[in-house]
């Protein structure tokens, strides 16, 4: 199995409000698309997240080449026990994700 990201351009992730996070991976081309696209389920993704299934939002976007993951936060942005303000070191349990 290889990495998500020894496979993919760039997986960035970023506040998408107070209440949600959106994970954005950057195929690169068509056909990388395609492979990423049927090999990263969402399945994979709740189970890397520990997240409901109902509340995990994919969008395959095949002209950009990106495939886009938007979730509930676990604790409110702000909060006392938010450990990640920006949103942004999700993106690194994305890249670490075998595919």
């Amino acid at each position: 199995m290889a990495k998500l990201a020894d496979l993919v351009t760039k997986i960035r992730s970023k506040n998408a409000g107070p209440f949600w996070v959106t994970v954005d991976i950057f195929c690169g081309d068509a056909a990388r698309f395609a492979e990423i696209r049927s090999r990263l389920t969402t399945d994979h993704v709740c189970a890397r997240l520990q997240a409901d299934p109902a509340t995990l939002k994919r969008f395959d976007i095949e002209s950009l080449g990106v495939i886009k993951f938007s979730f509930i936060r676990p604790v409110v942005q702000g909060s006392r026990f938010d450990r990640d303000m920006h949103g942004a070191q999700l993106g690194v349990l994305f890249a670490e994700m075998d595919i």
